[in-house]
C-alpha cells in the first residue's frame, strides 16, 4: 500500500502519531507471528501474518476487534463487501457468517493483523460506569470498517508491549483490554458497539437468535419456534435479524451449514453425501446444488482446488 506524505501532514501530530504507532505494530506483530505462541499472552488476542494473497473462506466470526497493520484484506456479508486495509478495523458486534480473504500481501510486504475478542460484560460495565450518553441510535448490519486513531493504535502499542514482560501480563493486560473497548465506545462505531452490552438491544436479541440456530443448525428450523424462544413475534425477530446480519434466519442456518460443510470436506473430499447429511440436507443434489451457488464449483471439486492451494502454499 503506497502512503502519500504531504508537508502538511508531516506536521499534523495526529499523522505522525499513527505512522509511529503502525510502525511499531507491524515490527512487533512480525516478530510475534514468526515465533511459537507465548502462554502468557491476553486470553483470546491474536496476531496473524501472511506473505501471500488468500483463497475466500467461510468462517462465523464472533464479536471482534480485527486491525490491520499492513496490507489488505476483504470480507464478505453476503452481498455485502467490506475492504479495509493499513491503518483500519474492522469491528463484528454479533456472530456472522463471513467469507474473508487477504487481498494485498507479499513477501517483502506481508499481511499484518492484530485481533481482541470484544466481551458483552466489559461493555456493559463501561456503559454503567460513563453514564448516560446521547449515541444516535444504529441501524446498520452488526459490522463495520472505520480508521484507527492515535488513542486506539496507542493502547493496542502498549497492550503487544506487555508481551515483553511476561508478568505484566496478567496484572496490566486487563487495564489495556478494558481501554480498547472504551476507545470503541467512543469511536465512530459507539452506536453499533454499545449494543454489545446492552441486553435489551435489537443486537442482543438476535444474539440470541443466533445462538439457537447456531445449536440446532444442522435441523429443520421453524421460524415460530425460534421466535417463541427469543420472546418476539416472528415479523420482528425477522426484521431485527435482517437488520443486523442483512439476511433472514433461514438464509444464515444455509450459510452455517455450507461452511462447516466446506471445513470438513477439505479434510475429508471424497465424503460429499455423508458431510452433506451431516450438515442437515436428505438430499444430495440440493446440497450440491447450493454449494456451488454460494462456492462457485461442486463440493468434491471445490474441496481438491483448495486442498491444492493450501499445499501450494505451505
Amino acid at each position: 500500500m503506497i502512503v502519500r506524505i504531504t508537508p502538511n501532514a508531516v506536521a499534523d501530530p495526529w499523522f505522525t502519531g499513527r505512522m509511529r504507532h503502525l510502525e511499531e505494530l507491524r515490527s512487533r506483530i512480525a516478530r510475534l507471528a514468526a515465533g511459537s505462541p507465548s502462554p502468557s499472552w491476553l486470553e483470546g488476542m491474536t496476531v496473524f501474518s501472511s506473505e501471500r494473497v488468500t483463497e475466500p473462506l467461510g468462517f462465523v466470526t464472533e464479536p471482534v476487534l480485527a486491525l490491520v497493520v499492513q496490507g489488505a484484506k476483504r470480507s464478505a456479508l453476503g452481498d455485502h463487501i467490506f475492504d479495509y486495509h493499513t491503518g483500519q478495523y474492522l469491528v463484528v458486534t454479533v456472530d456472522l457468517p463471513l467469507t474473508s480473504q487477504i487481498t494485498h500481501a507479499t513477501p517483502t510486504e506481508p499481511f499484518l493483523a492484530f485481533g481482541l475478542p470484544l466481551r458483552p460484560e466489559l461493555i456493559a460495565q463501561l456503559l454503567i460506569e460513563a453514564g448516560p450518553t446521547a449515541v444516535p441510535p444504529h441501524d446498520g448490519p452488526g459490522i463495520a470498517i472505520s480508521d484507527a486513531d492515535d488513542k486506539l493504535l496507542d493502547a493496542v502499542v502498549r497492550l503487544l508491549r506487555l508481551l515483553d514482560e511476561p508478568r505484566d501480563v496478567a496484572v496490566l493486560g486487563p487495564d489495556v483490554r478494558r481501554e480498547i473497548h472504551w476507545r470503541l465506545l467512543n469511536g465512530p462505531q459507539a452506536a453499533m458497539v454499545r449494543q454489545i452490552g446492552l441486553a435489551d438491544s435489537r443486537l442482543a436479541l438476535v444474539a440470541r437468535a443466533i445462538g439457537w440456530i447456531k445449536t440446532y443448525y444442522d435441523q429443520v428450523i421453524r421460524i415460530d419456534d425460534l421466535a417463541d424462544d427469543v420472546g418476539v413475534s416472528v415479523s420482528s425477530l425477522n426484521r431485527h435479524f435482517r437488520a443486523v446480519t442483512a439476511m433472514s434466519p433461514l438464509q444464515y442456518q444455509k450459510q452455517l451449514r455450507l461452511q462447516k460443510a466446506r471445513i470438513r470436506l477439505i479434510a475429508a473430499p471424497h465424503d460429499v453425501a455423508a458431510i452433506g447429511y451431516a450438515v442437515g440436507y436428505d438430499s444430495p443434489s440440493q446440497f450440491s446444488r447450493e454449494y456451488r451457488r454460494m462456492f462457485g464449483a461442486p463440493p468434491g471439486r471445490d474441496a481438491a482446488r483448495l486442498q491444492t492451494v493450501a499445499t501450494v502454499q505451505d
